[in-house]
């Protein structure tokens, strides 16, 4: 469940940010990191800002650099929190975003 604090300070978004880039992952568009020979592997989930928080590119950057290969799937298809939409608040889109709907989507990433 989101909390007030992390809709205090939003990030700011740029699909584009970082060394990684975004491409097809298991049939979701993913920000995907490092190297994909790499022995070790993390799947990274995003907060309600997605794959576009530039912060959290940056992190995802971080952990590849070790070593690792990074995937970070847009469970959100595109449709990550926007505070400047009045007419869908917080508790609205999380209902169009429900943990069900993640759980189905991670099962191919995972496999």
């Amino acid at each position: 469940m989101a909390g007030p604090e992390c809709c205090s300070n939003p990030p700011t978004l740029d699909p584009s940010s970082g060394s990684g880039h975004v491409r097809k992952f298991a049939g979701l568009n993913s920000y995907l990191s490092g190297s994909p020979y790499s022995n070790r592997a993390i799947l990274f989930v995003s907060d309600i800002f997605g794959i576009s928080s530039i912060l959290f590119c940056k992190h995802a950057n971080k952990v590849a650099a070790a070593g690792y290969y990074v995937v970070v799937p847009d469970f959100f298809n595109g449709d990550p929190f926007d505070f400047d939409n009045v007419n869908r608040p917080l508790p609205i889109w999380i209902k169009d975003h429900g943990v069900d709907k993640g759980f189905e989507a991670a099962t191919p990433l995972i496999n």
